[in-house]
């Protein structure tokens, strides 16, 4: 399988891509500044489940002396997966120098000691939907008390324009657009995914990112919940098992996909709204109060489906599990892991 990088190896999906390549016999060496909550107890989870192939540095990608020593001393990388990011609109809103510092800088940082020290990897990078902003133009319905594109029932392509809506999308859209060009002007091998909703275990959802995964885990802690919005908006939301395999088929077809960006989410099949999700909670019997309504936050989108045919098409991927299915998942791991979640999130 080779050497892996993976940036962000610590966080909720970079501990999971780091487990699975270890099971794969790769050797990955994780990168993570160990700022967010609970990534050291997912980087725990790690050391005490892997072997003498892994190998962590605890460093932050806006550091770029850092990150060139980083790959002087592993030699060349097969590929790199980058994760580490700023990932709430909220806190871009906040606080966008440190967005645009860590998302945008961090990341061309990155493609520069690649572009330098290991030019040979494939290089994946965790893009986001929110690069195509508001979208005002597609035409959205209410329908069975949910949201829904008029008509685009596959969703949104790949094609459709970008239009960076907050610091947030600013900072990761123009991310996103130096790993392909760096693909275009060096002839690196670099493809980028916009991924819609993602949602799963060791994810430690807060208001404002992670959604599914703070609902359920709010709901398994009896802490207030509150929508933002009338509920009524939607996502296309992929569990993160169906999540890694896009990782994987993607390294595997490195000589098709190089230079390529790809909507990654749950698609059409597998949307979801807040108040669906809410029943899905009350039928499980965890959620105990009805939770509470406040106004539309800043970038919210209404609706976003991923049009996902042209990553399926490629590799032959397509998701397998359902939002019941990943949902009661999240609830059983949430009860398993209540005095932990309750520790972190307190």
């Amino acid at each position: 399988m080779g050497k892996i990088l993976i940036t962000g190896c610590a966080g909720f999906i970079g501990s999971h891509l780091v487990e699975y390549f270890l099971k794969s016999n790769a050797v990955v060496i994780g990168i993570d500044n160990l700022s967010r909550r609970g990534s050291e107890s997912n980087l725990q989870l790690i050391k005490n489940s892997s072997n003498s192939n892994f190998q962590f540095h605890k460093a932050d990608i806006r550091d770029f002396p850092t990150l060139e020593s980083i790959f002087k001393e592993h030699k060349a990388f097969d590929l790199i997966i980058h994760e580490a990011a700023q990932v709430a609109v909220t806190t871009s809103i906040t606080t966008p120098r440190e967005d645009f510092e860590i998302n945008a800088l961090g990341t061309f940082n990155l493609l520069e000691a690649m572009r330098l020290f290991s030019p040979s990897a494939f290089f994946e990078f965790a893009s986001t939907n929110k690069v195509y902003g508001k979208m005002n133009d597609i035409e959205v319905i209410e329908k069975n008390r949910r949201y829904e594109y008029t008509d685009l029932p596959q969703g949104i392509s790949e094609n459709y324009g970008l239009d960076f809506y907050s610091p947030y999308g600013c900072s990761k859209g123009t991310a996103d657009q130096y790993v392909r060009d760096y693909s275009r002007i060096y002839g690196l091998k670099t493809v980028v995914l916009r991924q819609s909703c993602i949602y799963g275990t060791r994810q430690f959802g807060v208001e404002d990112q992670g959604w599914v995964a703070w609902f359920i885990i709010a709901s398994v802690l009896g802490k207030p919940i509150t929508i933002y919005g009338d509920g009524k908006q939607g996502r296309d939301i992929l569990w993160i098992d169906d999540l890694v395999e896009v990782y994987a088929n993607l390294y595997e077809n490195a000589h098709k996909v190089s230079g390529e960006v790809f909507n990654i989410g749950g698609g059409a099949n597998n949307y979801i709204s807040i108040l669906e999700l809410i029943n899905l909670l009350k039928n499980e019997g965890i959620l105990q109060k009805d939770p509470l309504f406040s106004t539309w936050r800043a970038g919210d989108q209404k609706v976003f489906i991923c049009d996902i045919n042209k990553i399926s098409s490629l590799t032959g991927w397509n998701p397998s599990t359902s939002p019941s299915e990943g949902v009661i998942k999240i609830i059983q791991w949430s009860k398993d892991n209540k005095e932990l979640l309750s520790k972190i999130l307190n």
